[in-house]
């Protein structure tokens, strides 16, 4: 039994870091800089990104930010997804923690970096209204996409299954909208009443597309290639993902809520106890955080 825990949480942090025994080369350097950062401790972005419901609002993000055809033709046809999703996962953490965690040097390094790589993200989609339209990953629509679906989903997921959130909500589209501007978005919205009027302008003017590669990235992400161990949670994880979305995405992406057999799937409750179980295999804080409070220390902050 020790050695399937072992085993476990090797695979966790194989999954999450994109290494099983060793901290990240890039989480040490959190510790590095001579400010304290956009974000601080006590603040909502420590809350949110700190906590355990971050995993299921990476599927949520993964779920919403397909509708989208124009970042879904980024992502389809040039990221590596289908062969290394485990290393886009590790890629997408790192600028996270970055972000939360970091100096404002290395923020907006990370942030330059992932810039960097979608230059030469170009192409062409079909867009909701079946126009074939050009697109660019750095285009400020799609970034905008990209920052309020992942904004949408962390927020939403840590409402159900989160601790209280410092300022509430708000607190949080306001503090997070920092990593926004840091990818090029304009104005990204301050509160969740603006964050929700902006998402549900791209469904109501029909700028969405359900379509077979939707339901292609939504199978993939149902079924990754996961660690037999780790895909019982999984399933449960993705459950819950289902459940948060509203009714009119979940029903766009062809989803349904989860059920066993002709038993509805309790998802509230077996979700948070998944996330007790994880949260007791990765420990209380991530390393992330710590090399943060290591950087606040020095600089004289409280941490």
């Amino acid at each position: 039994m020790r050695n399937v825990l072992r085993e476990w949480q090797a695979e966790l942090k194989q999954t999450f870091t994109g290494t099983r025994d060793t901290v990240p080369e890039w989480v040490p350097r959190l510790a590095e800089g001579d400010d304290a950062g956009y974000h601080l401790p006590g603040s909502a972005v420590w809350t949110v990104h700190g906590d355990m419901p971050t995993i299921v609002a990476g599927i949520r993000a993964l779920l919403m930010q397909a509708l989208h055809p124009g970042a879904l033709a980024g992502v389809h046809d040039h990221s590596r997804f289908r062969e290394d999703p485990l290393g886009r996962l590790a890629g997408t953490i790192r600028w996270i923690f970055t972000v939360s965690y970091g100096s404002t040097g290395a923020a907006r390094a990370a942030s330059d970096w992932v810039l960097r790589l979608h230059q030469t993200v170009r192409g062409e989609f079909v867009d909701g209204h079946g126009v074939r339209r050009s697109y660019a990953a750095n285009d400020p629509e799609l970034l905008r996409w990209v920052h309020i679906a992942f904004t949408d989903a962390f927020l939403s997921a840590h409402k159900l299954w989160g601790r209280p959130i410092p300022g509430g909500p708000d607190a949080y589209v306001r503090e997070w909208a920092q990593a926004g501007r840091l990818m090029g978005v304009e104005a990204p919205p301050l509160s969740e009443a603006e964050m929700r009027q902006q998402l549900d302008r791209w469904y109501d003017d029909g700028e969405l597309r359900s379509d077979e590669r939707v339901a292609e990235t939504v199978a993939f992400i149902r079924d990754p290639p996961l660690h037999p161990v780790l895909r019982p949670g999984y399933r449960v994880l993705f459950a819950a993902a289902v459940a948060s979305l509203e009714p009119k995405y979940r029903e766009m992406l062809g989803l349904r809520t989860a059920r066993l057999g002709p038993i509805p799937l309790p998802v509230r409750l077996a979700t948070r106890v998944t996330l007790g179980v994880v949260h007791l295999a990765l420990g209380r804080m991530g390393p992330s955080e710590q090399a943060a409070r290591t950087r606040l220390r020095r600089l004289g902050y409280p941490a």
